[in-house]
């Protein structure tokens, strides 16, 4: 096969002006620029990157890292791509065993290991353990996978393909960029801010739904999370996206009553299946198969059997290996197991270590179990368990703040036999890449997360994240926080809100100091009050040099009056501290911190492109949002080792109504300028 970087000359001299990429944000690139750029990239690559160490790409969507995976594709340079939502501690593992760089080793990083030759990218699923083995791949079998998909799809599929998983994906890198380049299409590599997914909490999937129907997008793919938010955006909106000819769903099992609903609001969804170790895709639905639940037939580079005990064998263009360990020759036993039917169809229906068996002696899949549980609405992630137990149990994540778990789960059963019913269930805090439960991919962490939940016992801090989950679903609804977030505000509306801001940020320290005086018996506290003190010491002043670069007026804000639902926050909180357990003062710090970072990370910077405000006007955001960030884990820390019940309870009541409150000052802030705005457009 030609390499890449032929291809592409190849579109340029057939469609110069043809746009390869398109990053929304800024101008777009043409073919014969991409061409250009990325043959001058790679030869800066080659002169520059001799050492033969993998270069570590971690850049959000855009044309820059686009070009830079091209590039070092084209100069057989070992890729180290890293998704954003790595830990520190993965980033150090990953980076140190690959050799692509100097980190101090600690006895939990092996020191490097020799890549197999011929390595072209090193990918580090995250599997089951906390220093998972990075898998090697070479650009004849990516660009045989990317090939592959391309013939099996079509390419008059090659329009204008978005990307939606978080960069350093192989299944997007794959299947979506290197197929879009070889198929001759358009490649929208928008950041992910403005697709909806620069939320910590949760996507945005209006906002989703409306991108991909203004940048009229014919292809996707997605795990099953972000199909389901899809759905249910469409369905209760209307929206429909007409554009879109392949929506292929992977990652992940996808329940087959959300393939259902995806159909019923015209999505052409097919599902699929791959493995890291082939670099990505193995098989997909074709166009038109209506057979809800099968992952297709395997594509043109695989071979797929089922060995005696059910589990999916693999044949064809494999892996090279992990690090420092060669693959031997043969097939890839893959851990799943699964069925092929007599049209040749693949269906995969469980991981083989995951499997329970039931104290009764019955094997049960758990994902067959969760894709029940999750199909129904008012369940957003399910992890089952129960291996030596009677029946299966569940953890479950709420999809939204009125959910009825209980008639869910009854709901689910009510189509399983009986042996394979959930008999009982907790509800936690959702599981995430940023939490380490959850794969870029969608798929569980069960080790991560069995840890965290059911082995030994559960950390306070997790407990009151899981308690205060839909209180902070319910924040998120307020029309006011859902447009800061999505930075459609007005320059009135945010200084409005740095108002507000100001009016209780200028109680922080007072508050402190009122809880201090109450707990001066209680050492641990105390440390961690004064270090508080210290760094929140002036913040008000921030705000209002804020409201001044945001062209307010800071002298007539610090001489107005709270609004009444702020003054009733700060009013509740002296109250907790003077009269109830001061230590509820942490239940307030949980919630002012936790919301910060999201505002912060994501609606300072979307303010601010969209009103074109200089950073100046968003000091106390920006800082206090990096400050927060650190200081969260200095907080779970603190929490974690209170062992009186007393002041969990207290924390736990107070972090609720804060939820409830704050959303009241965002509430009370008048928004009708943006509604007269929206009206007039």
């Amino acid at each position: 096969m030609n390499g890449l970087l032929a291809i592409i000359r190849d579109h340029a001299a057939k469609n110069p002006r043809g746009i390869a990429l398109d990053p929304v944000t800024s101008l777009p690139v043409t073919w014969a620029e991409l061409a250009e750029r990325v043959a001058d990239r790679a030869e800066a690559l080659e002169r520059s990157e001799g050492s033969g160490k993998p270069f570590v790409i971690s850049l959000d969507h855009g044309v820059d890292a686009a070009i830079t995976e091209l590039a070092l594709l084209e100069a057989r340079i070992p890729v180290l791509s890293l998704p954003s939502f790595f830990t520190q501690e993965q980033v150090q593992h990953a980076v140190a065993a690959s050799g692509a760089g100097a980190v101090p080793l600690s006895a939990s990083q092996p020191a490097p290991s020799p890549l197999p030759r011929e390595t072209a990218r090193v990918t580090f699923t995250s599997g089951s353990t906390g220093t998972p083995k990075g898998v090697c791949l070479s650009v004849s079998q990516m660009l045989a996978v990317a090939a592959s998909v391309v013939e099996a799809v079509g390419a008059e599929h090659a329009g204008c393909h978005c990307a939606l998983l978080p960069p350093g994906i192989l299944l997007e890198t794959v299947a979506g960029f290197f197929a879009t380049m070889l198929a001759g299409g358009t490649y929208v590599c928008a950041p992910q801010a403005e697709i909806g997914l620069a939320d910590p909490f949760r996507p945005d999937f209006v906002m989703m739904a409306r991108r991909l129907a203004d940048w009229e997008i014919t292809s996707l793919i997605l795990v099953p999370e972000y199909l389901a938010g899809l759905v249910a955006v469409m369905e209760q909106t209307g929206l429909r996206l007409p554009h879109l000819t392949l929506v292929a769903v992977g990652g992940a099992r996808v329940p087959v009553e959300l393939l259902a609903r995806a159909r019923a609001v015209a999505l052409p969804v097919r599902q699929g299946y791959g493995l890291t170790e082939c670099a990505s895709v193995v098989s997909l639905e074709a166009a038109g198969e209506d057979v809800a639940g099968s992952a297709g037939r395997p594509l043109g580079h695989m071979k797929a059997r089922i060995a005696p005990d059910g589990e999916i064998v693999l044949d064809g263009e494999m892996f090279l290996g992990t690090i420092g360990e060669p693959r031997e020759p043969g097939p890839l036993l893959t851990g799943d197991i699964g069925r092929i039917d007599d049209q040749g169809r693949l269906w995969v229906e469980g991981r083989k270590s995951a499997l329970i068996v039931t104290s009764f002696g019955r094997n049960i899949s758990p994902e067959w179990v969760e894709a029940e549980l999750t199909a129904q609405p008012d369940i957003a992630q399910a992890m089952v368990h129960g291996d030596g137990l009677p029946a299966p149990e569940a953890l479950l994540v709420p999809a939204r703040p009125d959910a009825d778990l209980a008639a869910a789960v009854a709901a689910a059963n009510a189509s399983m036999p009986a042996y394979a019913r959930t008999a009982k269930w907790r509800e936690v805090a959702p599981f995430t890449p940023m939490n380490g439960q959850l794969t870029g991919n969608g798929r569980l962490r069960r080790k991560a997360i069995s840890d965290m939940w059911l082995d030994g016992p559960v950390r306070f801090f997790d407990e009151l994240e899981a308690a205060t989950f839909r209180d902070r679903l319910r924040f998120l609804t307020i029309p006011q926080v859902r447009a800061g977030l999505a930075g459609t505000i007005s320059r009135r509306t945010y200084i409005d809100y740095l108002r507000q801001a100001w009016h209780h940020v200028r109680h922080t320290v007072p508050l402190m100091e009122a809880a201090r005086t109450r707990l001066l018996d209680r050492p641990d506290l105390l440390a961690a009050l004064d270090d508080y003190i210290e760094e929140e010491t002036g913040h008000e002043e921030w705000i209002l040099a804020d409201i001044a670069a945001a062209g307010g007026d800071a002298d007539a804000a610090r001489a107005s009056d709270p609004a009444p639902a702020t003054k009733a926050m700060v009013d509740h909180a002296y109250r907790c501290i003077r009269e109830g357990n001061p230590a509820s003062f942490f239940g307030m710090v949980y919630v002012l911190e936790s919301v910060s970072v999201a505002i912060a990370q994501r609606g300072a910077s979307a303010v601010a492109e969209n009103l074109g405000l200089p950073p100046e006007a968003f000091t106390y955001l920006t800082s206090h949002g990096a400050l927060d960030q650190d200081h969260m884990a200095f907080y779970a820390e603190l929490v974690n080792g209170l062992q009186r019940e007393e002041d969990r309870a207290a924390i736990l009541q107070m972090a609720r109504e804060m939820f409830g409150l704050f959303g009241g000052v965002f509430a009370s802030i008048d928004m009708e300028e943006e509604e007269d705005a929206r009206v007039a457009a």
